[in-house]
């Protein structure tokens, strides 16, 4: 698995105001998202859910060499298999987060691994937004990064589950470039929307401030 730039804004941009003491992350992939969320909070528990078992060996391993791994802990199962058992446990968490899978068309490879990272036939966005409903607590937030042409179809799941979209950034590659991602944070809470705009790049590989900014405790070289 490719650590991919989705990936460092969600870790990077994720609302952590609530302060949250148990964050899950769906899909974990490397395993990056969880541990910049381990560098960026004291949360005692991140656990993370992968169903390929490369991947899941890749974040374990991950997990292990890093400076966090007394808090990081990595299941390999479906996210609705884990929903049900951590739903019937009554376990809940202050922060849910996500890089789903978010090609819909029908171009899947022979590649199984790849199309489980990449197809929302492995995790429709129905599914991740259901099960996020179910393991939220309270006051927790529910994080993701998904195609801006998305935005809208992903809220409108959201709403009928109860989340209420609180803030959006959406993600350009270059100044005059298409808006190409959103990130997005719900709640069970109604708030005042609070929206941005982030430029990735002024020209290839001369980033903006903003992303600078946002980024630059997670790349050693920025």
């Amino acid at each position: 698995m490719k650590v991919g730039t989705d990936a460092v804004l969600l870790g990077a941009w994720c609302p952590l105001g609530n302060f949250p003491n148990t964050i899950l992350e769906v899909g974990s992939g490397t395993g990056v998202v969880a541990l910049m969320l381990a560098q960026r909070s004291e949360a005692m528990t991140i656990d993370a859910v992968e169903i390929d078992k490369n991947a899941y060996e890749q974040s374990v391993g991950n997990f292990e060499l890093s400076d966090w791994s007394d808090r990081l802990y990595c299941y390999h199962a479906p996210f609705d298999d884990f929903v049900t058992e951590m739903f019937e446990e009554e376990e809940k968490y202050d922060l849910v987060v996500s890089n789903p899978p978010f090609y819909v068309d029908g171009y899947e490879t022979e590649n199984d691994a790849r199309n489980k990272a990449r197809f929302t036939s492995s995790l429709s966005f129905e599914n991740l937004i259901i099960g996020a409903s179910k393991l939220l607590s309270d006051s927790g937030e529910f994080s993701v990064i998904i195609p801006f042409k998305e935005e809208q179809n992903f809220n409108k799941i959201a709403n009928q589950n109860n989340l209420f979209l609180n803030k959006v950034c959406r993600v350009k590659g270059t100044e005059s470039s298409e808006i190409k991602r959103s990130l997005m944070s719900f709640s069970f809470q109604k708030k005042e929307l609070k929206e941005e705009e982030l430029v990735i790049e002024i020209s290839r590989h001369q980033y903006t401030e903003k992303y600078i900014d946002l980024t630059k405790d997670f790349y050693l070289k920025m």
